[in-house]
């Protein structure tokens, strides 16, 4: 059996992450709210998906050598690695309407519940650090 690699991204800016709604219409995880990212090609990298998948979906040029790892999820077909991306240039906008219908700025106080409970962990952690992420 064959396991799909994804990739998503934790745009970071200050105190607040940047998240995507999935449209209701998809097949995986409709209707709820997750980091942007999506399926690694055939012979890409995982940081060169990351770049990929975030320019599509957001219109931003990620510095993938900022990229870190935040976690690694197991979902038995497929495996995510969630990144933080602290350094992008270009203002997030919602470049790919068909696959998510909005998407919003989250304080920790207003964190939703995300598609998998250890991304939101991960994020979670990062947002109550700090740490080196893109100031406001």
């Amino acid at each position: 059996m064959r396991v799909i690699e994804v990739v998503v991204g934790a745009l970071v800016r200050g105190d607040q992450v940047l998240l995507v709604h999935r449209r209701p219409d998809k097949h995986a995880f409709p209707d709820s709210w997750d980091l942007p990212g999506g399926v690694v090609e055939p012979g890409e990298s995982l940081r060169e998906a990351l770049v990929r998948e975030l320019r599509e979906e957001l219109a931003v040029a990620v510095d993938p050598a900022s990229a870190t790892l935040l976690c690694r999820v197991d979902l038995g077909t497929a495996r995510l690695h969630a990144w933080l991306v602290p350094d992008w240039a270009g203002e997030p906008v919602d470049a790919a309407p068909e696959e998510h219908d909005d998407l919003r700025w989250f304080g920790l106080a207003d964190l939703p519940p995300l598609a998998h409970g250890d991304v939101r962990s991960a994020v979670v952690r990062v947002l109550e650090g700090g740490g080196a992420v893109r100031p406001e």
